[in-house]
């Protein structure tokens, strides 16, 4: 007689085990370059405040480099924040019901959220086009192109979407 296998253990076979092992993958790299990013921010700041009050000279970049890697540091980070479940959520409502109402109700939040995510990853991607095929820019001082600095958003929000289904396939959702 064979085992009996659970839910989760049959997720993690095949080609939806495949998928989610993936996006785990995807998951972390995109973590560790949401680090280097904040990093990248915190050390332009240091920079930034030695140049300007140690020197007494004044800056062109640091700001407007700091807060696109910030803001591309946390859109990068979010799809493994996601999946270790460090997200804030309120669960009062689900935990007091248990069973089978939870699951649903998580079901169902995730769907919203996989939704609203999707429509971002929609958008961003063409905001990043159209800022490309547009030559904009930032229009400050320093005035780097604009597309580099919304591409971490779409990326993000894509792997945000992506790393959602594989919630929602592993039956955590």
């Amino acid at each position: 007689m064979a085992p009996v296998t659970t839910h989760n253990a049959l997720a993690r076979r095949g080609i939806i085990g495949g998928y989610i092992r993936v996006m785990d993958r995807l998951s972390r790299l995109s973590a560790y370059l949401a680090c280097a990013m904040f990093i990248a921010g915190v050390l332009v700041i240091c920079q930034m405040v030695f140049i300007r009050y140690l020197l007494g000279m004044s800056t062109s970049w640091q700001t407007e480099f700091t807060i696109f890697s910030v803001t591309a540091a946390m859109l990068m980070g979010s799809p493994y924040v996601l999946m270790t479940g460090g997200h804030v959520a309120i669960t009062i409502v689900p935990d007091a019901l248990g069973g089978i109402s939870r699951t649903i109700m998580r079901l169902i939040a995730s769907l919203f959220g996989l939704g609203f995510c999707a429509a971002l990853a929609y958008a961003s991607w063409v905001y990043v086009f159209e800022a490309l095929h547009g030559g904009w820019t930032t229009g400050s001082v320093w005035n780097p192109p604009l597309w580099p600095a919304l591409l971490p958003m779409a990326i993000g929000a894509t792997l945000l979407s992506l790393q959602y289904v594989a919630e929602i396939l592993r039956g955590e959702s």
